[in-house]
C-alpha cells in the first residue's frame, strides 16, 4: 500500500504536468492570436490605403480620416505563478 504522502506527491506531479501542457497550449494560442491580429491590421490598413487611392484628389484627406480603422488592442497573456513550478521570467528555477 502506498503512503498518503506518496499518493499526494503523485497527484501533485500529475497536476504539474497538466499545468505545463495547458501553458504550452496557451502560449501557442497567444502566438496564433498575435499573427491573426497582424493580418487583420494589415488588411484594415490596405482598405484605407485603397479608399484614399480611389478618392478624388481633394477628398483623399477626408477619406483617410473617415476610413481610419480602430487600433487592434494587443493581446496580453496573464501568467499566474504555480507552486512548485520554476519561474521562467526570473531565471531562477
Amino acid at each position: 500500500m502506498a503512503s498518503v504522502m506518496g499518493l499526494l506527491e503523485e497527484r501533485e506531479a500529475a497536476a504539474r504536468v497538466r499545468v505545463e501542457e495547458l501553458q504550452a497550449e496557451a502560449d501557442r494560442i497567444m502566438s496564433e492570436l498575435a499573427a491573426a491580429e497582424a493580418v487583420l491590421e494589415r488588411r484594415a490598413i490596405a482598405r484605407v490605403e485603397l479608399a484614399e487611392a480611389l478618392a478624388a484628389p481633394g477628398d483623399a484627406a477626408d477619406a483617410a480620416v473617415q476610413e481610419a480603422p480602430e487600433p487592434v488592442p494587443a493581446a496580453k497573456a496573464v501568467k499566474v505563478p504555480v507552486a512548485g513550478r520554476p519561474c521562467r521570467t526570473s531565471g531562477r528555477g
